[in-house]
């Protein structure tokens, strides 16, 4: 039976732990402090924490549960790594060079549930989610990396948006922002870290709630029921309808500006009406939204699909811009590798079945 990784507590879970387990509440933040600011990738490297403590906790943790399967580097300085799990399935993980830092793109599920039909991550269905540790395993991992290079480096972003849904494994998720926006320990800011989600509307609410004041992206891609069922199954249980009100809540309690994430298939949601008609169902809202327009990455498996035309990709913009809705344009990263989510993942996996 695998261990549970360490990474999967949160510190008070990790003081109450250690409390219950007959140590001294001290002993938790000595333990913080060498899992994330130290680093240190075995317990016998903390070196001020007593035999006992060290022994307990080998006997219940791991710290290292993800093992470097693929590492692949574009030209852009993007890295994706594919990560081995102990039970054997592989999960994908991206570290990208912003302006503004470095940030990491991290997975929640094996697998995707939600079938978007445009899609690389949801080619193989969920297989299962994934502990809140090695959720946090792979921000450790990509920092890791870092540190082993010398120079210093931080990870300075966290975008949750890598393969499944992240509102569909709630609490793990929640667990994960908890101990990366810990001060005492990673420290990185609630604003600094975006969770993406493809409409799970009650979840949106139970986020909002929260109050963790992470930012929250909204995967739209339509502007309207019978195109966004077509291109998004999750479409049918939660129509705009019903995402709509969830999305107006969140807005009116968190008063955060909320991102709508709106991948351009060419002749398919393209179009000056659906430019139109986007900017009409923001229209309410457009104090706090901001429509990020993404270019489509090709996937095998999905040729009905392909990228907009640039012209295509500009009128919409322009037609947007003239609407008063705030937007841009996805810049591209990883072009030279597998750039699209899941999709080295699934490559691996038909090459193993092969």
């Amino acid at each position: 039976m695998n261990k549970e990784s360490i990474y999967g507590l949160t510190f008070d879970q990790l003081t109450s732990w250690l409390i219950e387990h007959g140590h001294k509440k001290f002993r938790a933040q000595q333990v913080w402090d060498w899992l994330y600011k130290k680093r240190v990738k075995d317990f016998s490297d903390m070196n001020n924490v007593n035999k006992e403590c060290i022994q307990l906790l080998e006997e219940h943790f791991v710290i290292q549960t993800l093992e470097q399967h693929i590492k692949q580097e574009s030209s852009d300085g993007t890295i994706k790594f594919l990560f081995k799990l102990q039970d054997g399935n592989l999960i994908e993980t991206v570290l990208m060079r912003q302006k503004y830092g470095l940030s990491v793109c991290v997975t929640t599920q094996v697998g995707c549930n939600i079938g978007c039909s445009f899609c690389a991550s949801g080619l193989l269905t969920k297989n299962r989610d994934l502990s809140s540790g090695e959720i946090v395993e792979q921000i450790m991992n990509v920092q890791h990396h870092l540190d082993d290079a010398g120079n210093d480096e931080r990870v300075s972003h966290i975008v949750v948006m890598g393969i499944g849904e992240p509102f569909d494994n709630f609490n793990n998720l929640m667990d994960f922002l908890r101990v990366v926006n810990d001060q005492k320990g990673l420290a990185i800011g609630a604003r600094h870290i975006t969770v993406s989600t493809s409409g799970l509307a009650h979840k949106i609410y139970e986020f909002a709630d929260a109050n963790l004041q992470v930012n929250l992206a909204v995967s739209l891609h339509a502007p309207n029921n019978e195109l966004r069922t077509r291109i998004m199954k999750i479409n049918k249980a939660f129509p705009i309808e019903k995402l709509m009100p969830a999305i107006d809540y969140y807005l009116e309690k968190t008063n955060r500006r909320m991102t709508f994430e709106y991948i351009l298939l060419r002749d398919v949601n393209d179009h000056q009406e659906e430019a139109r008609e986007l900017a009409k169902l923001l229209k309410n809202k457009r104090h706090l939204s901001y429509v990020n327009l993404i270019p489509y990455n090709p996937v095998d498996e999905h040729n009905q699909y392909q990228r907009s035309d640039k012209e295509d990709v500009l009128a919409f913009y322009d037609t947007l811009k003239k609407n008063g809705i705030n937007c841009g344009i996805r810049h591209e990263q990883g072009t030279d590798i597998d750039a699209a989510c899941g999709q080295l993942r699934s490559k691996q996996i038909k090459k193993a079945k092969a």
